[in-house]
């Protein structure tokens, strides 16, 4: 009995001090002093994102595969004017995607797509022999110049000097052949980069064999300030350009470089008319005056004659390796490669080999550098700018520190970092095979659009017309 009674009277208590709260918080808060539903329990609130913690994943688009039974790739993509993409690589294929070839052996391939990455045409240039194409842009004119290397003399290739050479084709927008020219000496002479310079002609970039030539290749402009002993003799290969003007014709051409291997991969026009080639130089002495170690990034800067203005070498004691480059809004370029180096120019390596980006500017200045990578091999063979700052592709084969996955093998992987180099994504797409990206491009919707190959037979990415297909990858 006192148990029960002792109950029911905690039961009263407890009804009074619920109906007394009730009553009081009736009387003092108002409709519009009620804290919402979401902010009433701490435990239900969402966190703050933290970027290190919560990055904002890479968004992709589309995947696709292209190609044929043999082997394809792609080495470049570029943006249209109508809003598609264009990519140029090599194939060996004469079925699946590709119409026009008749022989197995490798082609430029050029394959024109809408934006979504549906094939609108696809067409092969070049002769019975190798030829690889490795750059596309599109003119002014509305059409495409394409750059890369050919050992053809027959087909669409109407001269060869020797094994192979630079092979510059111009098409209209239609993809249809407007002129084609070969320069070369012979030995093995390969063109990397093109751009339309501001006079309507073109400027391409590569490398000369130079012993081959036997020094010849280095049109010597006479000036005050130019030093004679530039056009002589170096050893293995050289920085090669060639100013050619609207029609193809060359204009002018120089050959910069040492007594070892010297190769550029691109170019760029600066806001003076003048020219960059950048590249990579193990050498270390007659154009080279401040080698860092074996390979170098190497930036050679001339006027819009030619004639040298200065030259820089950046990097550490091991192989640094520069493949691609942009320029900045404010009139800079931002350089994109690998390094093996931990000293020199090189802070925070991370092991093995790590895509690193440097800033320069227009006197040659190293502004900032940054590495990014994990503890395996990962590199960076494209570079473009971007309404945020700036995006790279090559591969990696990390899946640490920087890189949060691996499939497997190398991965295709994207990298977008801010104007100061800091990254802010990143984003590894394959399969088990090995997976690269050679190209990169932005248009003014935010999209990027990487091109590259795969090997792989699952994950994101399937080789499944050949054993190595060609593919582009549009994020937003």
């Amino acid at each position: 009995m006192k148990k029960l009674l002792f109950t029911l009277s905690r039961k009263r208590i407890l009804t009074l001090f619920l109906l007394t709260m009730y009553m009081i918080s009736s009387i003092s808060c108002g409709e519009d002093d009620v804290l919402p539903p979401e902010s009433t329990d701490p435990e239900i609130e969402e966190p703050t994102p933290d970027p290190e913690t919560d990055p904002v994943n890479i968004t992709i688009d589309f995947t696709a595969v292209y190609g044929g039974s043999e082997d394809d790739t792609f080495h470049d993509v570029t943006t249209t004017n109508d809003g598609g993409f264009i990519a140029l690589g090599y194939s060996q294929s004469i079925d699946g995607d590709i119409t026009d070839n008749t022989t197995q052996v490798n082609n430029y391939w050029l394959v024109k797509t809408d934006n979504a990455g549906n094939i609108q045409w696809s067409k092969t240039y070049g002769g019975t022999d190798d030829d690889r194409g490795e750059e596309v842009i599109q003119t002014s004119d509305g059409g495409y110049a394409l750059i890369g290397y050919s050992r053809s003399s027959d087909g669409d290739v109407s001269t060869n000097e020797g094994f192979q050479d630079h092979w510059i084709v111009k098409l209209d927008a239609q993809g249809e052949i407007e002129w084609q020219k070969s320069y070369g000496f012979p030995g093995s002479d390969q063109a990397f980069s093109i751009i339309q310079t501001a006079d309507g002609g073109y400027f391409t970039a590569g490398f000369l064999d130079v012993t081959a030539s036997n020094g010849e290749g280095n049109d010597l402009i006479e000036s005050e300030n130019e030093d004679t002993t530039r056009a002589t003799l170096h050893g293995v290969g050289e920085f090669w350009g060639h100013k050619l003007d609207a029609n193809g014709n060359m204009e002018w051409r120089r050959y910069f470089g040492g007594t070892n291997n010297d190769r550029a991969y691109a170019t760029l026009q600066a806001d003076d008319g003048g020219i960059l080639m950048i590249g990579a130089s193990e050498s270390d002495d007659f154009d080279i005056s401040n080698s860092k170690g074996s390979y170098d990034f190497w930036v050679v800067r001339m006027n819009a004659l030619g004639i040298l203005l200065w030259e820089r070498s950046f990097g550490g004691s091991e192989i640094d390796i520069a493949y691609a480059a942009t320029k900045t809004p404010d009139g800079n370029y931002v350089i994109a490669g690998d390094t093996r180096s931990n000293d020199g120019d090189i802070t925070g390596f991370n092991g093995n080999a790590d895509a690193w980006i440097i800033k320069i500017n227009d006197q040659g200045d190293l502004l900032w550098e940054k590495t990014v990578g994990g503890t395996n091999f990962d590199t960076a063979r494209a570079i473009t700018a971007t309404a945020n700052g700036i995006a790279i592709t090559g591969s990696s084969r990390s899946d640490d520190i920087d890189i949060t996955t691996n499939a497997g093998q190398n991965d295709i992987w994207i990298a977008l970092l801010d104007a100061d180099g800091n990254l802010q994504d990143q984003r590894s797409i394959g399969g088990d095979g090995i997976d690269f990206g050679f190209g990169i491009a932005s248009n003014n919707q935010g999209n990027i659009i990487v091109a590259g190959e795969t090997q792989s037979n699952n994950g994101e990415l399937v080789s499944s017309n050949g054993s190595l297909d060609a593919v582009l990858i549009k994020i937003n």
